[in-house]
């Protein structure tokens, strides 16, 4: 199966990108390529792109796209929490911008195999990085309730997670739950039937859940975005697409943190906490899809791209 994913917003992170022919810039969440491969068309001789994904079927994806601009693009497989000290042991002391696509790629959901989909019966998997040892079946099938009650409620945001979390824990006393269907069963048999129809497949929710507690998603985010800040050239640019609350939650606070970091109470005349900003959110507002980009794709729906710049660049 041919990884295909289309890249959201993709116009929209090439401007605010504002790339530079000889700069050095970063795609820590690579996929098939999209969104490099116009970053990279636009770098001249000085200019150089460095790509990261933890998917080995990304990687052999991205380099074939990549490859008439090899001689300035350097792939690395690997989750984009190590990126900045992968970066730095290949002699890059910063980069002129970052772009990170949170989206799932339309590969990743539509090959059953790869087990992130309710709508295809396949063994419960869920990892972006086949080399890890967490999966989806550990999670439903070991996890205590209470442990899948929070991630459901929290990952999820479902208010019938305590009753998701109960049925999946006495379908599992009876045997293993093994594939993706069955999860979807026992999902849509915890949740009141006048209310399955409300808001798409009421599987959704639970399957972002355990997705993002599999592989961490949300950690890796908040752990990694003042790195990544720290990172940047002066009028370096990182650009972030979300698409859903939790990312966006973290995006904004931690961009609003950065540009003013200052602890001190409210009623102190001045600054005495010495903590200085590190630049300013060029996107008070988060920039949504076109009219245009959500006709030709309804993935693109929920897709937020936020930008912050690092301190130096021009206003």
């Amino acid at each position: 199966m041919e990884f295909a994913h289309v890249s959201v917003l993709l116009n929209e992170c090439i401007d605010n990108l504002n790339i530079k022919a000889d700069g050095i810039y970063a795609d820590f969440t690579l996929g098939g390529g999209g969104h490099s491969y116009q970053i990279a068309s636009r770098l001249t001789e000085g200019g150089h792109l460095y790509g990261v994904d933890q998917d080995a079927d990304a990687i052999a994806a991205a380099s074939k796209r990549l490859e008439d601009f090899k001689d300035r693009v350097t792939i690395i497989r690997d989750n984009y929490e190590n990126a900045v000290r992968r970066l730095r042991e290949l002699g890059v002391t910063g980069v002129d911008g970052i772009l990170i696509d949170l989206g799932v790629s339309s590969w990743q959901l539509d090959d059953a195999a790869r087990g992130f989909s309710y709508n295809n019966d396949a063994p419960l998997d869920m990892r972006m990085d086949q080399r890890q040892e967490l999966t989806a079946r550990e999670i439903v099938n070991e996890w205590p309730l209470e442990e899948l009650y929070h991630i459901i409620r929290d990952y999820g945001e479902d208010g019938f997670a305590r009753n998701i979390a109960k049925h999946i824990c006495m379908e599992r006393e009876k045997k293993p739950i093994e594939t993706t269907l069955e999860l979807d069963r026992i999902v849509h048999e915890a949740i009141p039937a006048k209310m399955r129809t409300r808001g798409g497949n009421p599987s959704k929710r639970t399957f972002q859940a355990i997705r993002i507690a599999c592989n961490r998603e949300l950690d890796v985010l908040s752990d990694s975005l003042d790195g990544m800040i720290d990172f940047l050239n002066p009028g370096g640019r990182l650009c972030i697409i979300t698409f859903h609350s939790l990312e966006d939650r973290i995006v904004k606070s931690g961009f609003k943190r950065n540009e003013n970091p200052c602890t001190c109470p409210p009623e102190f005349p001045v600054c005495v906490c010495g903590k200085i900003s590190k630049g300013k959110v060029l996107s008070r507002k988060p920039i949504l899809p076109s009219r245009e980009e959500l006709e030709a794709n309804s993935r693109s729906a929920s897709a937020k791209l936020r930008v912050f710049e690092k301190t130096g660049g021009s206003s």
